[in-house]
Order: C-alpha cells, then sequence, then structure tokens
C-alpha cells in the first residue's frame, strides 16, 4: 500500500471555466489527480485539452473556480498572497518553455536569483550555483547573459534556477518546444538525472513524444479530463 504522505500534488475534482466575452470556455471539467513524490510525470494532451491550465494551477499562478487544489498537503485556496507567493518561491520550480530569464543578467544570476530572493547567504548561493551549472554543462559560461547562450544552454540555466532552492516539485511547461531534437534529448537526460539522483519531483505538460517516451507516468488529458493515466516500470 502507497503511504498517503508521499502525495506531493493533488487535485480534486477541479474544474476552470474561462470568461471569453460572454462565452463561458470550460478548460477542466471535474479533474482529480494525485502526484506522488519522485515521479517524472509527463501531463498530454492536444492543445486546449487543459495541460497547461493544470501546471498553473498547481503553481498557484492561477485559481480554480470549483475544486481544491493542494500542495504538501496544504490547500492552495485557503492561503492569502504572501503565502502563495512564498510557497511558488520556496516550494515550487518553474520551467518555461520561453525560458524566462532575465535578459540583463548573467547565467550565474539568473540561477542564484531564487535563492537570493530567499536571503540565502552569498557564499552558500556561489557554491550551490557553480556546482549546478557544472552539473547542466554550463561550467565556464556562468557570466554570460542570455543572449549569448544558444536556446538549449538558456533551458539549461532556467533548469538549474528551477532546482537550485531544492523545491518540492518543478513544474516544466513545454520544456522541449523551442529548442531543436538533439538539444531536446540532451535536456532531457538533464531532468532525468536530477529526478533520479536528486529525487526531484518533475511534472511536464507537453506534446512531445520524446517526453512522453522518457516520462515514468503518462496522465492523457482531453476535454479537461483525465482520459487515462498509465504509470510505466
Amino acid at each position: 500500500m502507497t503511504d498517503s504522505n508521499d502525495i506531493i500534488v493533488e487535485l480534486e475534482n477541479v474544474e476552470k471555466i474561462y470568461r471569453q466575452g460572454k462565452v463561458d470556455v470550460p478548460a477542466l471539467r471535474g479533474l482529480s489527480l494525485e502526484i506522488r513524490k519522485g515521479e517524472f510525470t509527463a501531463i498530454c494532451g492536444p492543445s486546449g485539452s487543459g495541460k497547461t491550465t493544470i501546471l498553473n494551477l498547481i503553481g498557484a499562478l492561477d485559481v480554480p473556480t470549483r475544486g481544491k487544489v493542494l500542495v504538501e498537503g496544504r490547500d492552495l485556496g485557503g492561503l492569502g498572497r504572501g503565502a502563495l507567493s512564498r510557497l511558488r518561491r520556496d516550494r515550487i520550480g518553474f520551467v518555461f518553455q520561453a525560458y524566462n530569464l532575465v535578459p540583463v543578467l548573467s547565467a550565474f544570476e539568473n540561477a542564484e536569483l531564487i535563492m537570493a530572493l530567499q536571503g540565502v547567504p552569498g557564499k552558500k548561493r556561489r557554491e550551490r550555483v557553480m556546482s549546478l551549472l557544472a552539473e547542466v554543462g554550463l561550467e565556464g559560461m556562468e557570466h554570460r547573459r542570455p543572449d549569448q547562450l544558444s536556446g538549449g544552454q538558456q533551458q539549461r540555466v532556467a533548469i538549474a534556477r528551477a532546482i537550485a532552492s531544492d523545491p518540492a516539485v518543478v513544474l516544466a511547461d513545454e520544456p522541449t518546444a523551442n529548442v531543436d531534437s538533439e538539444t531536446a534529448d540532451k535536456l532531457l537526460g538533464l531532468m532525468e538525472r536530477l529526478n533520479k539522483e536528486r529525487g526531484a519531483t518533475f511534472i511536464f505538460s507537453t506534446h512531445d513524444p520524446k517526453v512522453m517516451d522518457r516520462a515514468r507516468r503518462v496522465v492523457n488529458i482531453v476535454d479537461g479530463q483525465v482520459e487515462s493515466d498509465e504509470v510505466r516500470s
């Protein structure tokens, strides 16, 4: 029997309705889902199926119309703005398809940004970031700004930033969408290794077959509901 304490993310009968003009557009229709610690899960589905909405709700970037979203047992609907901000800063790592790096900051400064906001001492930040950048294959590129890095290198910085503060869960929204096939393979291998060696929980939204092939769990979303949920050995 699996310990319920292993559940790190839970969506309970979640509905999300967007308003477009005078029309209600349902994105999620009573969706329930549990993610356990250490999972490497791909949430898949066609455009408009609701997969990015799921990540936005887990990451406290949006709120459900109905239902509950819990992270580490905390109901996000019961948290105030300050608590949600701290949750995003301290417990959730984000990897976006557009990288979302700060253009005027170096790779090092981008990677240390969350820890700086947390007030982690400079020496500890430097040691951790230098180690992480080496681990993601960017040793010697610490002082380059984003416009001096390739797309794949920028995404590596984003991955280092996402895990630098040791979050409970890393949310990756179409992380391979803006890189070539070879770079995508390398990025996925990197995230897979971080998952196995560090125990980092990864949740992807994707329609990339490469991500689905690597995932150990594939949740397929159609019309805002779970159509299938496959756990692989």
